[in-house]
């Protein structure tokens, strides 16, 4: 999947993963995609309640290793 921008927040826990996601999604325009590396555990659940609330989509979230891949598209 091609993203429009990146964020790695591997190493950081929460709130600092949204924090950053937000703050990167708010400098996309509408429909475009952002993936964001984490190593939070917590980031699975952070990034489900942050898309509802927010009304961005999540589009996937996938495990690889200890890595958690996020993509949100900007509403």
């Amino acid at each position: 999947m091609e993203t429009h921008k990146e964020i790695d927040t591997r190493g950081l826990n929460c709130p600092l993963p949204i924090l950053k996601a937000k703050k990167a999604l708010a400098e996309m325009a509408s429909g475009q995609l952002l993936k964001v590396l984490a190593t939070d555990v917590g980031s699975v659940r952070d990034f489900q309640a942050f898309a509802k609330q927010t009304g961005n989509e999540l589009v996937e979230q996938q495990t690889v290793g200890e890595e958690f891949i996020h993509v949100l598209r900007r509403r």
